[in-house]
């Protein structure tokens, strides 16, 4: 694909979304940046959210990782639609009763200063090196289809990008990204159907029957995995889902915040039971654009990569032809900044009111902090980014991954023991807690097949850190302490 077409294309990509935040930024003081004075529509909310949900790397390895698991994704995504279901009985009632911006002030409610300094603290970290280590994955993408041809160093490519996300961003925040993620949302979904109808004529397919039909004959469509001892089984992909649900949006500052911006919790309810029911159907059309995908290269005896998250870009970008390789450029940006645009304000948004008490002070101030821990948070982003672009270890890579994942089960340990219970705790102990469950944790996971006869973990770690944290938090109790505010959802 001529790189210049692509620059032409991210120009006005990226021109299109400046546009969007001067025009949505109009009049916007640090409440809109926070919570875009509580007036979104629920439909875009729901809408835009899809794009946060799906990083670039979703993008690319949903589709190539068929060849390997088939559809036992969907097992994962099934169990989105009841952790989707407790987020929106259990955690966004909670929220929107104590009216919070930043969802980890509920811990300085619930428990007291440690405690929420440490939700937080556990958030900027996972959220920090997950985000920044998404946008690294996608940028290589990026660099290999645009910028190298041009003779962009990836350094410059990536300052460039985090500007321009800094630019249609500082001033709106999330009033900002709400439209800009619903514009990027439908790019990507654009990108996808248009993929598989696209591929569909490439294969002589007629319509949607012929379509799945071939899916289901093309011997990557098997969903349903019962073996107790296949890492596919059905219960342990389901509750795979079910908490990476609850972990990853429900208790993520950058997911929720979007859903607190909506006028009353009836209509943020709305926005998580359409977005649950459109984000199941995007992710079908992700696998099921890869078995397509798969069967149009042995068709036409093309050889797939070593890498699986090599083979989407490979065929998009050198074998599909124009239109496609533009689709794929439009879809893996769109991806991409939709995760990172959000996680940026989110970030921004969680430190300023957790760290700086940015409520407690005039809108000068306000203005000013926002502005400089927004330029702050771009920065390590970047450096994060120049940081594994030097390892250059998928290894590494995978490794930052799981450890984002061990810093969840803290959170998870802590507003469930929050929710559920009424029992008080010593606040000072907590950070202490938070701490030792992911240590623990990893001790078990790593000897697990020692200790427990060949049982090797996977999601587990996520609800066993969980329930460390809970354990501990349960045996911290001291009947003389404050509880700091009644607890909305025991009577």
């Amino acid at each position: 694909m001529n790189p210049y077409i692509s620059l032409v294309i991210l120009i006005a990509y990226f021109g299109m979304l400046i546009t969007v935040s001067i025009y949505t930024s109009k009049g916007a003081d640090t409440n809109t940046f926070f919570t875009a004075n509580r007036q979104s529509p629920w439909y875009l909310v729901a809408f835009g959210m899809i794009g946060t949900s799906l990083s670039g790397v979703t993008f690319v390895s949903v589709p190539g990782a068929v060849v390997n698991i088939q559809f036992s994704y969907f097992q994962v995504v099934i169990g989105y639609i009841l952790g989707y279901l407790v987020i929106g009985t259990v955690l966004m009632p909670l929220y929107y009763r104590l009216n919070l911006i930043s969802i980890y002030s509920y811990l300085e409610q619930r428990f007291g200063f440690w405690s929420y300094k440490t939700g937080s603290g556990f958030f900027l970290l996972s959220r920090t090196i997950g985000s920044a280590v998404r946008l690294y994955v996608a940028a290589q993408v990026l660099q290999i289809a645009l910028f190298k041809p041009l003779g962009i160093p990836f350094e410059v490519a990536v300052a460039i990008t985090i500007f321009l996300i800094w630019v249609y961003t500082f001033k709106g925040g999330v009033k900002t990204i709400i439209v800009t993620d619903t514009l990027q949302t439908f790019f990507l979904i654009t990108a996808v159907i248009l993929t598989i109808v696209l591929v569909s004529n490439e294969l002589n397919l007629d319509g949607f029957g012929d379509i799945w039909n071939r899916v289901q004959t093309s011997g990557y469509s098997k969903i349903f995995y019962w073996d107790t001892n296949d890492p596919k089984n059905f219960f342990k992909q389901f509750f795979a889902g079910v908490f990476i649900a609850i972990v990853m949006t429900g208790l993520d500052q950058d997911l929720m915040q979007k859903n607190l911006t909506c006028k009353n919790i009836g209509e943020a309810q709305k926005n998580m039971f359409w977005f649950t029911v459109v984000l199941v159907i995007v992710n079908f059309l992700f696998l099921s654009l890869g078995a397509l995908l798969y069967v149009y290269a042995e068709a036409q005896g093309i050889p797939t990569p070593a890498k699986s998250d090599d083979f989407y870009p490979m065929l998009a970008l050198n074998h599909l032809g124009l239109v496609v390789g533009i689709t794929f450029l439009l879809g893996i940006t769109a991806a991409t900044y939709a995760s990172s645009d959000s996680a940026l304000t989110a970030l921004t948004t969680a430190f300023c009111i957790d760290f700086m008490n940015i409520e407690k002070r005039p809108e000068a101030q306000r203005s000013s902090i926002k502005f400089w821990v927004h330029i702050g948070f771009s920065v390590v982003f970047y450096l994060v980014i120049l940081v594994f672009n030097r390892l250059n270890s998928k290894e590494v890579i995978t490794a930052v991954f799981d450890l984002a994942g061990y810093t969840y089960g803290p959170l998870l340990g802590l507003f469930s023991f929050g929710a559920f219970l009424k029992r008080p705790v010593k606040d000072k102990w907590v950070p202490l807690v938070c701490m030792l469950a992911p240590v623990l944790t990893y001790i078990i996971n790593d000897h697990s097949a020692e200790w427990f006869n060949g049982y090797k973990f996977g999601f587990e770690r996520l609800i066993i850190n969980g329930l460390i944290t809970f354990i501990g938090l349960w045996l911290l109790h001291d009947p003389k302490a404050k509880r700091y505010a009644p607890n909305p959802l025991v009577r």
